[in-house]
């Protein structure tokens, strides 16, 4: 079963079993979990994904097509990545955002 996990706990992005970076969470913000992000080589190919999305969250407005920007530009990162809890099992769902060396992100079993 997955854990929220402590501060210190770490968290690994893989795409197709290729790991490309771990998240270790430093503080907790109920639902978010906060940490610095390590990127690993395999990295680079999906940074741009995470690039567009603060982007469009940094464009954020009250219009209707925000929802629908955000879930086109998300869409790669949802379909594409794993997000391993650490016990090293894959979470269901979850919102992840990489700015940088920091990381943000919930998740839900």
């Amino acid at each position: 079963m997955a854990r929220s996990g402590p501060e210190g706990s770490v968290w690994r992005l893989v795409r197709q079993g290729v790991p490309l970076g771990a998240v270790t969470v430093e503080s907790a913000d109920f639902p978010w979990l906060h940490g610095r992000f390590a990127p690993e080589p395999g990295f680079g190919r999906v940074a741009s994904w995470f690039e567009a999305v603060q982007k469009v969250m940094a464009a954020e407005t009250d219009d209707d097509s925000f929802g629908e920007r955000f879930d086109e530009v998300y869409a790669p990162i949802a379909g594409e990545l794993t997000l391993l809890s650490p016990d090293g099992l894959p979470v269901a769902d979850f919102l992840l955002h990489i700015e940088g060396a920091e990381a943000w992100f919930r998740w839900s079993e």
